[in-house]
């Protein structure tokens, strides 16, 4: 039996105007310079998707940054939950930016087309592996009810440590909130319908 993992996506297109776009070049000061070169000399290899908006706060963007390279580029979690679990939050958020890097790189990581077709439904697959459905009710209930229950904790502590366990919930928080300042600024992104259209929330 399928249970649901979000909740109904909004109805708002993708193509509507940036409220917050990247700074002019000409306006940028030697900090937001020092970013863009250190962004697109890194693996990012640009300013994208949130680093628009949070150019217009440098200092939060400094600090934001390296937390999202080190949950991403040097977390203890598989690249295969990893990515399935910020695939969840884009789907919960309604965020098509991330859905369209972190699904590629979820099938990339071994997660199956069907988890990632019943995830964009609002599903989970029944054939999806069993530490995959853990994880996702894990970032499912955490984000919908900000905590999990002792039988849900039980389950995920049986194959991921109290480590794993804290980067997941960091994982989810960093993400939960990088979709947020994406969907406030209506951060543009393509609508790639090989990975699955979202809708963006207001």
């Amino acid at each position: 039996m399928t249970k649901s993992t979000t909740s109904t996506p909004q109805s708002e297109p993708l193509n509507s105007e940036e409220r917050i776009a990247m700074p002019e070049h000409e306006s940028l000061t030697s900090e937001q310079r020092s970013i863009v070169e250190s962004l697109t000399n890194g693996p990012r290899k640009g300013v994208v998707g949130p680093f628009i908006p949070l150019m217009h706060a440098p200092n939060l963007l400094n600090l934001m940054e390296p937390l999202g390279a080190e949950l991403r580029f040097r977390g203890r979690l598989s690249q295969r939950i990893r990515e399935l679990v910020i695939c969840a939050v884009a789907r919960h958020t309604s965020n098509q930016f991330e859905w369209n890097v972190h699904a590629s790189l979820a099938l990339d990581a071994g997660v199956l087309q069907s988890t990632l077709a019943a995830l964009l439904e609002g599903r989970v697959s029944a054939s999806c592996p069993v530490d995959e459905r853990v994880a996702l009710e894990f970032t499912q209930r955490l984000m919908s009810t900000h905590g999990v229950p002792d039988s849900l904790f039980d389950e995920i502590r049986s194959f991921l440590g109290e480590d794993e366990i804290v980067e997941l919930c960091t994982l989810v928080g960093y993400f939960v909130t990088v979709c947020w300042i994406m969907n406030v600024a209506r951060t543009s992104s393509s609508e790639d319908v090989d990975v699955g259209v979202l809708r963006r929330a207001n």
